[in-house]
């Protein structure tokens, strides 16, 4: 996470976001960083644009919420099938325990 929030800190700063100077912030902060990550890290944002991602990613939250009722209503359900099937199976030893006295 150090290092995503490093580029978000750089690109908030209106700087560059490349190899050396994600590596001067992590040091800054006090944080040993690792040169095979940050590499990774400037690769996997080549192209991207941040202001998007951000913005999207600010959406996101919103659609989560709106979601959970109706998530919340489909987890009652298989509840409310397992104790159907846990009345039955009650009822099920009921009758059994009729057979043996």
């Amino acid at each position: 996470m150090e290092y995503i929030y490093a580029a978000l800190l750089l690109h908030s700063a209106g700087k560059t976001v490349e190899e050396e100077s994600v590596m001067a912030v992590l040091s800054a902060a006090g944080i040993a960083a690792n040169e095979s990550r940050v590499k990774a890290l400037i690769a996997a944002l080549d192209g991207v644009d941040i202001e998007d991602a951000i913005s999207k990613a600010a959406a996101a939250p919103v659609a989560v919420a709106a979601a959970a009722p109706a998530a919340a209503a489909a987890e009652e359900a298989p509840e409310e099938e397992e104790s159907k099937k846990e009345e039955e199976e009650e009822s099920g030893m009921a009758g059994l325990g009729a057979l043996f006295g």
